[in-house]
């Protein structure tokens, strides 16, 4: 009997935690008017406004019925496209957009779905098609021309994919620290890959023993640059969303073989990337542990990009904003003098 009771709890145990999750749809309050039209406000919850200035539109823009991704932007000018990676949001790069000059920039922060104040979505949806699909849905109702581009993490193959099917609008591009279908090295990306790959176990590792967000610090080139605070600004939204699948989803996004699911987009995006003769340029956190290793990879993918190698780690924007910024501008720039 005893045993039976163990086992109907174990198998309870595993349900719960190996749950697909629902959409959660996130709703907003007023208007933002942009030059593209009106777009559904989003108030910011005061410990997230903290973190940016007044001059900030928070909106939302609805790609798909119920599947609403948060922008963040600031700044007139020419446009800039910063996508960050898992598990972060669009407010990773608000030191970047504040070493920039927003009178001569529109610097424009998109949240991947699932992540900070965007739609949430069952795993089954976290696809690499399905998150390009949305973001170029962002760049199509933006209605942008001529963009300069940043991607980091997974915001790398998924900016390049949206990209790829709206090919005229990239005019230049910076990489940090991610990778677009070549890389060094077999198998998986990391150890933490390799467990999150394993069903259940991945959940009960960084689902139930450890959080992902919690762990971000470790890789750092400093620990000390991603505070409790900030922690919290990334945690929060996904953590209290009632659906909180997506860091975990989006680490199984990442090809461990050549039958992974997502080997098809990222081989296309690696090919779209070879086909590229655009201003580029590479900045490199260097003690990244999951990453930063990859960088021969990124230099054969733009042999000509100048490289900017820094002390920074996995999310070098909260490290070395400064060089992100200047990076930024000198391919913009470039791109102005050959009339991109």
């Amino acid at each position: 009997m005893a045993l039976g009771v163990v086992a109907a709890a174990a198998l309870i145990f595993v349900i719960a935690i190996t749950r697909d999750g629902e959409r959660v749809v996130p709703t907003g309050d007023g208007v933002v008017t942009l030059d593209a039209g009106d777009f559904e406000a989003f108030r910011l919850p005061e410990d997230a406004a903290t973190f940016v200035t007044a001059g900030y539109a928070s909106y939302f823009v609805e790609v798909e019925p119920g599947i609403k991704v948060h922008v963040l932007e600031v700044g007139s000018g020419f446009p800039l496209v910063l996508l960050h990676g898992n598990p972060t949001s669009g407010f990773l790069y608000r030191k970047v957009a504040a070493a920039l000059p927003t009178d001569r920039v529109r610097v424009i922060m998109p949240t991947l779905v699932g992540l900070g104040f965007s739609s949430k979505v069952p795993a089954r949806e976290h696809t690499l098609d399905n998150h390009i699909r949305w973001i170029g849905g962002v760049l199509r109702k933006l209605q942008l021309a001529g963009v300069v581009y940043a991607g980091q993490d997974w915001g790398g193959p998924i900016g390049m994919g949206a990209f790829a099917r709206s090919p005229e609008l990239l005019k230049g591009v910076v990489v940090l620290n991610t990778l677009f279908g070549d890389r060094e090295g077999e198998g998986d990306l990391s150890q933490g890959h390799r467990m999150a790959a394993r069903p259940v176990v991945g959940e009960l590792v960084f689902e139930v023993l450890l959080s992902i967000f919690r762990n971000l610090p470790r890789t750092q080139g400093d620990p000390d640059s991603l505070p409790v605070e900030v922690l919290e600004l990334y945690a929060r939204p996904v953590e209290e969303s009632g659906n909180d699948k997506a860091p975990l989803a989006m680490m199984r996004m990442v090809p461990n073989g050549p039958d992974h699911p997502s080997m098809p987009a990222m081989t296309a995006i690696g090919q779209y990337v070879q086909g590229l003769d655009i201003p580029a340029e590479i900045v490199w956190g260097k003690h990244d542990p999951i990453l930063g290793g990859q960088l021969p990879a990124m230099r054969r993918s733009f042999p000509n990009a100048g490289v900017t190698e820094t002390e920074g780690g996995h999310f070098l924007q909260e490290e070395v904003p400064d060089e992100i910024a200047a990076a930024l501008m000198r391919v913009v720039d470039r791109v102005r003098e050959t009339g991109g």
